[in-house]
């Protein structure tokens, strides 16, 4: 095995801690488990490549910006907003460069490379990246108000981080929909096609 894949696998495992690291935010709201960072990631990724779509972007690029977007935090961890004024961090293009030391210089330069454009924010697929990290919040949070969080400061924030029409729309329909209403939705669909009683239906 060559020192530079032995240096990737590692890097593998490193970024397994963001399965493990929480969002530390929302201790402070009182949330006694909240999501990882990997899944808040995973959504974010899935919201970008939605917001890239409606906005005329590549998702697939967006998407994978997002993925990529708190990586640094198996370094420097998950810092809630609290912290930033009193805590001082390299940037995070600088941790990107340390993670990816030694690694095959295809992958160093696409992770670098990933981190730089989401960081500059000036690409359409940047834009639609960072409100899907804020957009993603912003659901997150409704799903602890409705399981009795005070969440609400988290919610107005993130909404008014959001800069695409698309995420704002978004962003306001999520904010009149409930968390389960889909569920509702998807029982009464299946319902109505294998002919058993609709509980939406009226006599």
């Amino acid at each position: 095995m060559t020192h530079e894949t032995g240096r990737l696998a590692g890097f593998l495992y490193e970024i397994g801690l963001l399965k493990r690291y929480r969002r530390t935010g929302w201790f402070v709201a009182g949330v006694k488990d909240p999501e990882s960072v990997a899944e808040h990631s995973m959504r974010a990724a899935v919201i970008a490549s939605v917001l890239a779509v409606m906005e005329g972007a590549n998702p697939e690029r967006a998407a994978l910006l997002s993925l990529f977007h708190d990586s640094q935090e198996t370094r420097i961890t998950d810092l809630p907003y609290l912290a930033r004024d009193y805590v001082t961090t390299v940037s995070n293009e600088e941790v990107t460069a340390r993670q990816t030391r030694g690694l095959p210089q295809p992958v160093a330069g696409m992770v670098a490379g990933v981190v730089a454009e989401y960081e500059g924010a000036d690409s359409a697929e940047a834009a639609c990246a960072r409100d899907a990290d804020k957009l993603e919040c912003l659901i997150q949070g409704i799903e602890y108000r409705e399981q009795g969080y005070r969440t609400q400061g988290w919610i107005d924030s993130s909404l008014a981080q959001l800069r695409t029409g698309s995420a704002k729309r978004l962003a306001e329909q999520a904010l009149e929909t409930g968390s389960l209403d889909w569920v509702v939705r998807a029982m009464n669909e299946t319902g109505s096609r294998d002919g058993s009683p609709d509980p939406g239906d009226r006599p």
